[in-house]
């Protein structure tokens, strides 16, 4: 009896190994997540509100030319790897003096030698740009790109608390930072 059990037990060990789902491993790209103010998930009061939050994938550096090369200049970016990045608005913010709606939004980007278009795009969950359609942009800015030391490896966008009710959005990898204020 004892040797029965013992054999039930194997067989039925033995079966739901077998049969167990196989998970994929973590993504080379990883996401992250980014909220104005930067402290929000951390540091979290009961009266802090958030502003906004950013949900995008990390692609690496690798000893490879970034932007030129990699990411082309003058062409659409998905803004990082993988999905499109993701910016959810909680109240009305200001880039460039253009509105902002609260809302969600995919972030989109074109890569230039001194200044970059950002684009907030009302189209969602989209893999990379495909798909895109410029009738849902929500909003177009520029802001200057300029050279950043050290290099960033890993594709990075932080916000900044300017004071007076300002901030700024940067956007960093390799070489290359991306600065684009904002006013809530």
């Amino acid at each position: 009896m004892k040797n029965l059990l013992l054999i039930l037990c194997f067989v039925v060990g033995f079966i739901s190994i077998s049969t167990a789902q196989s998970f994929r491993g973590i993504d080379r790209s990883p996401l992250d997540c980014a909220y104005f103010p930067d402290n929000f998930a951390h540091d979290r009061k009961g009266d802090d509100e958030a502003i906004m939050k950013i949900v995008y994938s990390r692609p690496s550096k690798k000893n490879r030319e970034i932007f030129g090369d990699l990411i082309p200049f003058d062409k659409m970016w998905r803004t990082g790897a993988n999905e499109a990045a993701e910016i959810k608005v909680y109240k009305t913010v200001t880039f460039s003096g253009k509105k902002l709606s609260a809302g969600t939004y995919s972030l989109f980007t074109i890569p230039g030698k001194s200044e970059w278009t950002i684009i907030f795009s009302k189209d969602l969950d989209r893999w990379g740009t495909s798909g895109y359609s410029e009738k849902k942009d929500a909003l177009r800015i520029t802001a200057p790109a300029s050279q950043n030391n050290p290099v960033v490896e890993n594709f990075s966008i932080q916000f900044f608390d300017n004071g007076n009710k300002s901030g700024s959005m940067k956007l960093a990898w390799d070489d290359t930072v991306v600065d684009a204020p904002f006013k809530y």
